[in-house]
């Protein structure tokens, strides 16, 4: 393999791959990317087993040919090397840079070790926005579980249909929820149980204004949009039925400034439990009180104006969760709603134009010991 290529090119193509390299591993050839020549580019591959990136850069091609090589070593070597083009070219299981005057050789592996892509073809399938698609991820994401007792909710559930597609994320403790419509369907609805980690590459590797194509092959999903490709192994297994845990009879609504609750409850977690992270809010016409003892190390007081509707309402929460919620809360007044100091609450972002958003988001309370 021999082709030469401008630094800038190498080096962004290394960066796209090199993120999806496993810290460590046990398999040598995975913390390798994979460089493979097609016509007048490069194909870079990066893997971890469960998502693989794959990147084509221009390049002018003199031979082809393809190999691995170490992927961070060379990262690192291009974000130093002078501004000049990279004359790239592999002997055996070596490749070689050279770059003004400087002169570089790395150990690498032989192609067919590395992992093959999963076949995922794109001719049917959904077309999404990326700004769209990214709006979904950076909304709901934040809620899955990060316990391995249960790892159905360390994934993200994705619904597309023809006309709209959904994500939902809980850890069984707080939930969120957003719906967009779709651009574009060759394919009938499905719905996948996505893991994180693709979709945080996902959000790193397309732009808001990228159409990206999304198709499924048996247990794996592709995204693709010009020359960035992302693959996942989707997590197996059936969702939770997250409509039957969000209310639908809570009569008690308050609408308050998302940064004046914000601030309020960050005060409040300074004295709060370090195990249970409790404050209790009590609800009144125009009010709500906030309070937390923790007796053996203080109490803490404090008081917001809001709209409250409803009887008054006492009801404790883990102020942690509280706080992530508001934090991905698109607007700058919130809409809570209640039924029971034991029953779910909801947060809904209040906007002021016509267009409505379509997020939902919920916190089950804490009980509260007098």
């Amino acid at each position: 393999m021999r082709f030469t290529i401008t630094r800038q090119n190498l080096h962004n193509g290394l960066v796209a791959v090199s993120a999806s390299i496993p810290s460590k591993t046990t398999l040598p050839v995975l913390s390798n990317i994979l460089f493979s020549t097609d016509g007048d580019g490069i194909w870079m591959n990066g893997t971890d087993l469960d998502v693989a990136v794959r990147v084509r850069v221009p390049a002018e091609v003199l031979e082809s040919g393809n190999l691995t090589a170490p992927g961070r070593k060379l990262q690192e070597i291009t974000r130093e090397l002078p501004d000049h083009p990279v004359e790239v070219t592999t002997q055996n299981d070596q490749i070689e840079l050279r770059c003004g005057r400087s002169h570089f050789k790395l150990n690498g592996l032989p192609a067919d070790e590395f992992p093959t892509l999963p076949s995922v073809g794109f001719d049917e399938g959904w077309t999404v926005k990326g700004g769209d698609l990214q709006r979904l991820i950076h909304h709901t994401s934040f809620a899955v579980s990060t316990e391995e007792s249960r790892p159905i909710l360390n994934g993200v559930l994705w619904e597309l249909s023809s006309s709209e597609m959904r994500m939902v994320a809980t850890n069984g403790h707080r939930l969120a929820r957003m719906t967009m419509p779709i651009g574009s369907s060759t394919a009938t609805g499905a719905d996948f149980i996505v893991p994180p980690a693709a979709l945080q590459q996902v959000q790193r590797l397309f732009r808001d204004e990228d159409d990206l194509s999304v198709s499924r092959s048996g247990n794996h999903l592709g995204f693709c949009s010009g020359g960035t490709e992302v693959y996942t192994r989707l997590i197996d297994g059936a969702f939770p039925n997250y409509e039957q845990v969000i209310p639908k009879d809570n009569d008690k609504h308050a609408i308050v400034e998302k940064r004046a609750l914000e601030s309020a409850v960050r005060r409040m977690a300074v004295v709060a439990s370090d195990q249970t992270h409790r404050i209790r809010m009590a609800f009144e016409e125009g009010k709500v009180h906030l309070n937390v003892l923790t007796p053996d190390l203080g109490e803490g007081h404090d008081e917001l104006e809001l709209e409250y509707q409803g009887q008054e309402l006492e009801i404790g929460f883990n102020a942690n969760y509280l706080l992530e919620v508001l934090r991905y809360m698109p607007t700058d007044e919130v809409r809570l709603t209640f039924q029971a100091p034991e029953r779910a609450a909801t947060l809904e972002p209040v906007s002021e134009s016509d267009d409505k958003i379509d997020y939902l988001c919920l916190v089950m309370p804490l009980r509260l010991l007098d």
